[in-house]
């Protein structure tokens, strides 16, 4: 399969999932399957809870301003990344998540914000930077292992300053670095886990190990780990992209950043081609701060192909 395919597929997917998620957030089990019982048979971009049909919420808004930032700085500033989420941040988006905001408007310069924030709190190791590495996973796909993890734990750390997190968006990089290799993601996991930091290495060990299920998991899936623990057993154990993200939204929880994370991988490895156009073309991304810009599918798949090309430069 084609990078360019996989690349599209990697960032329309995670948008996808995050948007189908988000109408579940915090509901129970089962939910999605319950109110929509036929695989395929459509309506399930349906909206609610606060969102429009097919409106991506904070977990897109921000991958999309990590991206723009990659391609109009030519490369990672940190610097810039953070003040476009500050920008984003006063803007009042429908959703932001507890701990991004109070990094975001604390008032602390962008290299400090966050570690002032877990000195303070102890807890920092939500899924929030996680959420938003579809766009700059596919960027430092080309620049090897090393790279793509490096910054994965750079932009991470803008707004968590607990490493569990760092970790976590680090071994999403690489997932899908290994999966544009043509490479099977879950087989290269033990690899992948030898680059972790070692004071992690074994909680992530577990989540992601094959006989998982996320009914063990030990804490909330708003938490990196099982988040990603749970994106990946999605899709070891379905078939398909739509299967995929159905099984990580019926998790409940925190399901448009489950299902984002579990679409960002699964549209990787199926390809744009496997998401449903009845679920990628009502997309639509509003960037709250940004003089009123909606992105849709057309600029999403425009922003993807950028994203590998200047990546591979």
């Amino acid at each position: 399969m084609k990078r360019a395919q996989r690349a599209a597929g990697a960032v329309v997917g995670s948008a996808v999932g995050d948007a189908l998620g988000a109408p579940f957030e915090f509901g129970p089990e089962g939910a999605f399957s319950a109110r929509f019982p036929v695989p395929g048979a459509g309506g399930e971009m349906c909206g609610g809870g606060g969102w429009d049909p097919g409106e991506a919420t904070d977990d897109t808004q921000m991958a999309v301003l990590v991206a723009e930032s990659l391609l109009e700085r030519g490369g990672l500033d940190l610097p810039d990344i953070f003040a476009r989420f500050q920008r984003w941040a006063a803007a009042d988006p429908k959703d932001i998540g507890l701990q991004t905001e109070d990094v975001l408007t604390n008032g602390m310069p962008w290299d400090l914000a966050a570690a002032v924030h877990f000195q303070v709190n102890l807890r920092a190791a939500g899924n929030g930077a996680l959420m938003r590495a579809s766009t700059s996973a596919v960027h430092f796909a080309a620049a090897g292992r090393e790279a793509t993890m490096d910054a994965a734990r750079r932009i991470a750390a803008l707004t968590h300053g607990d490493r569990a997190a760092w970790e976590g968006t680090a071994i999403f990089h690489e997932l899908i670095r290994v999966t544009f290799e043509d490479s099977d993601p879950l087989a290269a996991l033990p690899d992948i886990l030898a680059q972790v930091h070692p004071d992690h290495r074994d909680r992530y060990a577990t989540v992601l190990s094959p006989d998982w299920h996320p009914d063990r998991a030990t804490e909330f899936n708003g938490a990196v780990w099982p988040c990603l623990g749970s994106a990946v057993w999605a899709l070891r154990t379905t078939a398909g992209f739509e299967d995929a993200v159905r099984a990580a939204i019926d998790l409940g929880g925190d399901t448009d950043t489950v299902a984002a994370v579990t679409g960002g991988l699964a549209g990787a490895y199926y390809g744009l081609d496997a998401v449903p156009a009845r679920w990628s073309e009502p997309l639509h991304v509003p960037l709250p701060g940004f003089d009123g810009r909606v992105l849709r599918l057309a600029d999403l798949l425009h922003l993807a192909g950028r994203l590998l090309q200047e990546g591979r430069r």
